[in-house]
């Protein structure tokens, strides 16, 4: 990227302050005014018009609002209501995309074509004690504002993080998206824990990115689909395990769902990655080889197998899984993390090197925590 170039005569001190000043001039309460139109509170009804539930959400951009699959699930009809002004409410006609797994609805809104407000979505994963800002719908008290910090960002496999949160939540926040100082959403709530204070959780943005507006879904017609199944059933559970950090109890249920259903490639991923966080790499080795049987082309298994054979010790077969990694996504910045650490503490500089000039031109965030370890 070519650097900003300013005209000689302007001192290098007066730039920095006019830099700054520019910053300063949105504050908290400007950047709420400037990113709550794009904030919606939901209501769902049943079939009979009797409230069910009520939640939040945000544009997208106009006529398509993302919220959590469970604020909708089960509805015979839902609504949404706009933020700005005295706020208008609007129909919604179904879902242009979900997400099971993420708990997550791309809604379709029935509304007169106008401008709308969309959401930013944050590119990058925030910090650890960055600043961050919650808007939604909590208690139906419609349009709340919270503040707080990311406390921590854990990993999901399956390609998304979750991120959690020290802004207070209350039911009806569900699907309300979690701002940083910059406008952006960095990810959307989708769990309160209740026996806890103050630990709340949200689906990082990267998986909101994914989803893709298809064929128009009726409420009616989103079912629980781990319903009658206890593969699916025990998956949930490990799921919700997983996001609060109970490996010991969430490895149950995911060994309990590849019991039920071997061929259930994911939960055999969800063991391999349990396990790891146990200190069990071998068992961990045995679940991820199970799952590339299933799936022998999927990148991120490979490179999950890769870190249990480094935890492990084994890093000459934990190079050859990353390398497999890299030829079926050579596009990954994780992959070549990977291999620059692997490379790194096997003793060999010139393709940790090599590597990590790969994850540079990808990844600068991710190269700076290669540095970091490797110093």
């Amino acid at each position: 990227m070519k650097k900003r170039r300013f005209p000689r005569l302007v001192p290098l001190a007066l730039v920095l302050f006019l830099t700054s000043l520019v910053s300063a001039q949105e504050g908290l309460p400007a950047l709420v005014k400037r990113v709550k139109p794009a904030v919606v509170a939901i209501a769902t009804y049943d079939s009979n018009g009797e409230a069910l539930m009520t939640g939040s959400g945000f544009f997208l951009t106009s006529g398509q609002v993302v919220t959590n699959l469970h604020v909708v699930r089960g509805a015979a009809r839902a609504e949404i209501k706009t933020l700005d002004g005295k706020g208008k409410v609007y129909p919604i006609t179904g879902a242009l995309a979900v997400d099971e797994e993420g708990d997550l609805a791309l809604l379709n809104v029935e509304m007169p074509l106008q401008p709308v407000r969309g959401s930013e979505l944050a590119s990058e994963l925030p910090d650890e004690g960055e600043p961050i800002f919650v808007i939604g719908n909590p208690l139906k008290l419609e349009g709340s504002v919270s503040d707080g910090i990311v406390s921590a960002v854990r990993e999901v496999p399956n390609s998304y993080r979750i991120i959690q949160i020290t802004a207070p939540i209350s039911h009806g926040n569900s699907g309300s998206p979690v701002f940083n100082l910059r406008g952006q959403v960095l990810g959307v709530v989708t769990v309160k824990v209740t026996n806890g204070q103050n630990i709340n959780l949200a689906i990082a943005a990267a998986r909101v990115a994914q989803l893709k507006a298809g064929k128009l879904q009726p409420l009616s017609e989103i079912t629980l689909k781990s319903k009658g199944d206890v593969a699916e059933s025990s998956y949930k559970n490990g799921l919700d395990s997983l996001w609060l950090g109970n490996y010991d109890s969430a490895v149950g249920y995911f060994e309990n769902a590849v019991n039920k259903n071997p061929k259930r490639a994911d939960a055999w991923v969800q063991v391999g990655y349990c396990k790891v966080k146990q200190g069990k790499n071998h068992e961990a080795i045995r679940a991820y080889l199970n799952a590339l049987q299933l799936k022998p082309e999927a990148a991120e298994i490979h490179n999950k197998l890769g870190d249990a054979y480094y935890y492990a010790g084994r890093l000459r077969e934990a190079i050859e899984s990353y390398m497999t990694a890299k030829e079926l996504q050579p596009s990954n910045p994780e992959t070549f993390y990977n291999l620059a650490i692997a490379y790194f503490e096997s003793g060999n500089p010139e393709m940790a090197g090599a590597n990590a000039r790969a994850l540079q031109r990808l990844d600068h965030k991710l190269y700076e925590k290669y540095l970091r370890e490797t110093r």
